[in-house]
Order: structure tokens, then C-alpha cells, then sequence
């Protein structure tokens, strides 16, 4: 089996490349409107955002870069299929403008706009990212009034375009039991709030980007990825950064698509994506390992489990786990510019 992953170095608020209804699932985490390090970006795509900023009308610069953003749901919704899934990864802001201090909920501005466009909000997660840094509390300090909670946590918004997506064919309907998941990583995927998965160090160095990446870890991704999409689907990411839904996607064995606007990304991406095979199936393994784990726990602890899965030989929970299989990837090559080829054993 072989997936191909396009890398589009071009701007994602027209997405004419891709035809409309063509893509399985949408995974991405877009510049955050109001936070500093975006505001350059922005204002290049409108300068009315870089004169609101100036002028420290926080109100009309927020929506301002929202309606930036909205050009690219549209074009998420379009080449979306009926009954595919996206999600995005999305952090709050605050800041003060003109000494007042406030939060720009951009969770709930992209979460309203997508619903205009047609689509139905499943229930979304909350990404936990705790941190213990002693000055990571705003405001009056000990003093009432003045002291202001601290954001520790992102959203990731679950969309679903038209109705529960259908398996009609046989050919699908096994390749879906193919890409199940064990029992114990749903109960730890499927809650709403996830603590487990930790942040990455955001640096790049490389003179013409700028100082930090918004990239999320593999593992966010990946996660999402298995719990939204079969083996062979295409996976779409309108903001690819430095490539971790593709990364992703390759360690499933998904196709996938990604557009990045800013054409310095192109090194890093590349040179991200084709070091892929050094992780890809430790990855795996390691999922197998946790599994195996898991079944000596609760053999130990419990009882017998009964059933037995058919390709690996190891004991599952679940009947829905006994056609459970990972892909190993075998070879990974550039095809051409911003064409590459994953194979599989």
C-alpha cells in the first residue's frame, strides 16, 4: 500500500487545487488573532488589521483577522466531504489595549462563523497545558480586585460537515476495521479533556522565520488522525507550519495535503518529512507495547479478555478490535517538487 502527501507553499484562502468534496478530514491550528507574534502576518494580509492595532481598537482588529481566517473555513467546507470531520486547535488571547485588560475568545468567533457555513459542532476538547512558571499569574497579584485567572488550556473544535459519515462498500467498511483502536486508548481519547498530551518547545532556528512556530506535537495530531479518519483517507491541514499533520498522516497511513503560506517554511518541512522513518515505527511499536501492557494489567487484575486479535495474536477487549492493523512503513521518497510517497509493508 502507498499514501501520497502534496506540499502546496501557497495561500489557503483559495484552495482552488483541491476539488470540492474531495477531502476525509481537516486537521489544523491557524494564526491566533491577538496574539503578538501574529500580528505582522495579519497585517500583511489586510493593513487595516496593522492601522486597528496602532490605534489600539482591539475590537476592530479582532474581527479584522477573523475574517481572514473565515476565507479559509470557507474553502475547509467546500472541499470537505459529507460526513467528514475537521478540527482546529485553537488558543483564547488576552491584552490590554488603551489599559484595559480582556480576552478575545477566538474559540467562539471561529466556532460561530463555521456554524453559519453549514457545519455541526461535536462535542470539542479541551487541550490541559498546565504550566508552573511562578509569573504566570496577570494582574493585582494578592490584591483584589485586579488579579486575572490564567489561561491554561486550548480548544480543539469537532466539526462535522452534512450527517454521520457512511460505509457502504466492503472495501471500506475493512479498511475502517483495519484502523480501529484499542478499547483502553478510547477511554483516554474520547474524553473532553486532554492532560496527557504535552506542549513542544515552539523555537525555530532559521533567520528567515520568525522566532516561534504555533505547531502542536505529533502526538495531537496523530491522535486525532486515528480517531477521525480510516487507512487511505486524505487528511488536510490549511495551515501546515512545519508539517506535523503530514507527519501524522504518514505514520497513519493516510494521504494528505498541506498549505503553507510562508515559502521559508519549505526546508524545515522537508527536511521534517523525509527524517519521518526514524519515528514512524517506533511510534507504532510503542502503541503495541502500551496495549500488551495494558492486557497483562488486567489479566492480573481481573480476568481473561475473549478475544483474540487476527493479525497480531494478542488478546483485545473488543470484537471491534480483532481486525485491527498498523501500517509499517517500508520506503518514503520525494516523487517530486512537494510530491512525496509513502510505502508500506
Amino acid at each position: 500500500m502507498k499514501t501520497e502527501h502534496k506540499i502546496i507553499f501557497g495561500d489557503a484562502r483559495d484552495m482552488k487545487q483541491i476539488k470540492s468534496e474531495s477531502v476525509d478530514l481537516i486537521i489544523t491550528s491557524p494564526p491566533y488573532p491577538m496574539i503578538k507574534m501574529w500580528d505582522e502576518m495579519f497585517g500583511e494580509q489586510n493593513p487595516e488589521i496593522t492601522k486597528a492595532l496602532k490605534e489600539e481598537n482591539g475590537e476592530k482588529a479582532f474581527e479584522l483577522m477573523h475574517k481572514e481566517l473565515d476565507k479559509v473555513w470557507n474553502e475547509t467546507f467546500r472541499v470537505l466531504k459529507n460526513g467528514g470531520i475537521a478540527c482546529i486547535n485553537i488558543g483564547d488571547a488576552t491584552r490590554t489595549l488603551k489599559n484595559v485588560f480582556q480576552i478575545y475568545t477566538s474559540h467562539v468567533r471561529i466556532l460561530n462563523h463555521c456554524l453559519k457555513l453549514g457545519f455541526h459542532a461535536l462535542p470539542e476538547i479541551l487541550w490541559i497545558k498546565e504550566t508552573n512558571k511562578p509569573d504566570k499569574f496577570m494582574g493585582s497579584g494578592m490584591l483584589p480586585v485586579g488579579a486575572y485567572v490564567t489561561l491554561e488550556h486550548e480548544h480543539i473544535l469537532v466539526l462535522r460537515k452534512d450527517g454521520k459519515r457512511p460505509f457502504k462498500k466492503e472495501e471500506e467498511k475493512e479498511l475502517r476495521r483495519r484502523s480501529a483502536f484499542f478499547w483502553e486508548e478510547r477511554n483516554i481519547w474520547f474524553s473532553d479533556k486532554w492532560k496527557d498530551v504535552k506542549g513542544i518547545n515552539q523555537g525555530l532556528k532559521n533567520k528567515n522565520l520568525r522566532e516561534r512556530s504555533g505547531a502542536y506535537p505529533l502526538e495531537l495530531a496523530y491522535r486525532l488522525i486515528n480517531m477521525f479518519s480510516i487507512q487511505r483517507d486524505v487528511v488536510l491541514d490549511p495551515y501546515l507550519g512545519t508539517g506535523t499533520t503530514t507527519i501524522g498522516a504518514i505514520v497513519s497511513g493516510r494521504n494528505s495535503i498541506g498549505f503553507e503560506i510562508d515559502p521559508n517554511f519549505k526546508e524545515i518541512v522537508e527536511e521534517r518529512i523525509t527524517e519521518i522513518s526514524k519515528v514512524t515505527n517506533e511510534l507504532i511499536d510503542k502503541r503495541i507495547e502500551s496495549h500488551k501492557e495494558f492486557v497483562k494489567k488486567r489479566i492480573e487484575e481481573k480476568e481473561e479478555l475473549k478475544y483474540i486479535n487476527e493479525n497480531y495474536g494478542f488478546p483485545v477487549m473488543t470484537r471491534q478490535e480483532l481486525k485491527l492493523k498498523f501500517l509499517k512503513l517500508k520506503l518514503f521518497n520525494k516523487k517530486s517538487e512537494g510530491i512525496f510517497e509513502a510505502e508500506y509493508n
